[in-house]
């Protein structure tokens, strides 16, 4: 394994001068990770935003079962993507329009809050395996024109990752039927991901309809909980995987399944 490289700066700055370098590997902010292929984005994960298994199976695209089988099989060699299609459970298209939004949703998450501490991990491939490489400037020039569109409908990108809350006393009426089913899950406990997962719809789209709600004073962050003690955490950030851990990744999903 590759011994992590530390660098200082933004986020964009860092994935301009990959770009420039045709760098292959992963680069980890504070609430997401880059994988980069010949400079390159190939893959993006956040914890704020759902994963593309989780969208797949959620949304009925591909069977849990379908979905585990091409992990366990072709995780370790990056190519879980290509097994999918190759197995005929997922049409090139329809692999390549999900993974594009979660790729671009994830994204937004990842330099929205990507802080200063930065990481590189040069030659770390994600498992999933490439799909279709998009160019870094693509990836900023999207995820700007997300953040301004929403800085637009409302400004307080709270909603964007608390815990969310119904205002008490308001009763909204004749929502349309997207921000309607959005609204019903929040109850207080959910972030806009866990909704976004709960509907199996795409987190951006999700995020637009939450920060409406907001803006029409129908929900507001959540207070956040009594603090508790902070322990130092090694290895603090976003982490990059170089094979699946199969059984979490079947944990996680159970545990989104029980939401």
């Amino acid at each position: 394994m590759t011994t992590a490289a530390r660098t200082d700066g933004s986020a964009p700055d860092l994935l301009g001068a990959l770009a420039a370098d045709h760098a292959t590997g992963a680069l980890s902010t504070r609430s997401g990770v880059f994988y980069l292929s010949a400079g390159h984005v190939v893959h993006v994960e956040s914890a704020h935003s759902p994963g593309l298994g989780d969208l797949l199976t959620r949304s009925g695209a591909v069977a849990r079962d379908g979905w585990w089988e091409a992990v366990e099989r072709a995780g370790t060699r990056h190519r879980v993507g290509r097994r999918l299609v190759d197995s005929g459970r997922l049409t090139v298209g329809a692999l390549e329009l999900c993974h594009l939004g979660a790729l671009f949703d994830a994204a937004y998450f990842a330099l929205a809050h990507d802080g200063t501490a930065l990481r590189f991990r040069p030659g770390v491939a994600h498992w999933f395996g490439a799909v279709r490489p998009v160019p870094v400037a693509t990836v900023l020039r999207e995820s700007w024109r997300r953040r301004d569109l929403l800085h637009r409908i409302w400004p307080d990108p709270a909603v964007d990752t608390a815990p969310l809350t119904r205002v008490p006393g308001v009763d909204p009426a004749d929502l349309p039927p997207r921000r309607g089913r959005a609204f019903a899950l929040v109850d207080g406990d959910r972030t806009a991901a866990q909704i976004a997962s709960a509907l199996a719809y795409r987190t951006f789209h999700t995020l637009v309809e939450l920060r409406r709600l907001a803006a029409d004073g129908l929900v507001t962050p959540a207070p956040p909980p009594p603090a508790a003690p902070v322990h130092p955490v090694p290895g603090e950030g976003g982490s990059a995987w170089d094979e699946p851990d199969t059984a979490l990744l079947r944990r996680l999903l159970d545990a989104l399944e029980a939401l």
